[in-house]
């Protein structure tokens, strides 16, 4: 007789032959060529199968935790590179003095730190420091000629994209007199969507578009655009010129060469500091947002599926018959006298 081993749940050991096994509520092997009948419950119906640990888990939730951790990371690490760089310009300004070139390698430490942002942060923070879950991190930019006082003035035209290069399909958008900022903004997004480029509008009503970081490069120097010679010429593609945005943090303009720039680039790092402690809020909540779900992502039955378990062999051990001792041998399985030996000698 062959007896079926039940999966358990997570943090409950199987080691194989040599451990304890328990009987699969759902289904029993009868005999060892595979063949046999299912065994149901006393009321007829096969109760739901216990649900295995980690593997059932949202495996997006495990995704925004590890995001949201690796952003967290970043941003402490930066956060605490910046104090430091703080302290040393605030010590010098204020004696005048401080320890030769000690500022300047502070500035070079959080330069690299944040050249490094995309891969320390795991494509989960832009230049703008936007967490991004999942990732990737965007690459906002503006592209020269567009903007909505142009697009809403003057006659009907159609304006064909391309992005990538000859070979790529055109994406066309239809601007004709009366369209509202929004329905602009909208036919933009719509059209440049499928090239994986998103266009919004920033806060003083600008197209604001948006690619990935990764996607950057190819999108900066193949993006071309045809017109109706209205607003682009007509008859070919022309590229056009894009503006990247600016990044929250440009530590590559921070100057030490003399006291105005010590005191400039310490205003820099104070306002850096603000920003990474907002990206910091921002990201823990949405670490705690992801937190909250893992109570409802883990199996939250598996105590009551082991209660149940526990109650089910009780329930079956004491009645005789083939069910009894199909319970009892089955948790008897790899028990010998050393191992009750050995368990008894760690009282």
């Amino acid at each position: 007789m062959q007896i079926a081993q039940l999966n358990l749940p997570s943090g409950i050991a199987s080691s194989g032959a040599g451990s304890a096994r328990v009987v699969d509520e759902a289904a029993v092997t009868l005999n060892g060529s595979g063949n046999g009948a299912a065994a149901t419950d006393a009321a007829g119906a096969a109760p739901a199968p216990l649900r295995r640990g980690l593997s059932n888990w949202d495996h997006q939730l495990q995704g925004d935790i590890s995001s949201a951790q690796q952003a967290l990371d970043f941003l402490e690490q930066s956060t605490s590179q910046l104090q430091a760089l703080k302290s040393e310009l605030a010590a010098k300004l204020a004696a005048r003095q401080g320890r030769e070139g000690q500022v300047e390698a502070r500035v070079r430490q959080f330069s690299n730190t944040w050249r490094s942002r995309q891969r320390a942060s795991g494509g989960t923070l832009d230049a703008q420091l936007q967490f991004n879950s999942p990732p990737p991190a965007t690459q906002q930019f503006r592209v020269r000629g567009l903007n909505l006082a142009n697009l809403q003035n003057g006659a009907r035209e159609v304006l064909a994209f391309s992005v990538g290069g000859a070979s790529q399909s055109l994406r066309s958008v239809n601007i004709e007199p009366g369209l509202s900022a929004e329905e602009i903004v909208q036919r933009f997004d719509r059209a440049l969507a499928p090239s994986n480029i998103r266009v919004s509008a920033d806060d003083a009503g600008e197209l604001l578009f948006s690619t990935a970081e990764g996607d950057w490069p190819g999108v900066r120097d193949t993006l071309s655009v045809r017109g109706g010679g209205i607003r682009f010429p007509t008859g070919q593609m022309n590229r056009v010129s894009t503006e990247e945005a600016a990044p929250a943090i440009a530590p590559d303009n921070w100057g030490t060469e003399d006291i105005e720039a010590l005191r400039n680039t310490l205003q820099q790092v104070m306002h850096a500091l603000a920003q990474m402690q907002q990206a910091r809020d921002t990201v823990r909540l949405a670490l705690a947002a992801a937190s909250s779900r893992v109570a409802t992502a883990q199996p939250a039955d598996a105590a009551v599926s082991m209660d149940r378990l526990a109650a089910k062999f009780s329930d079956q051990a004491t009645k005789p018959g083939y069910e009894s001792l199909l319970a009892i041998t089955s948790a008897l399985v790899g028990i010998s006298r050393e191992r009750v030996l050995s368990l008894l000698g760690l009282r």
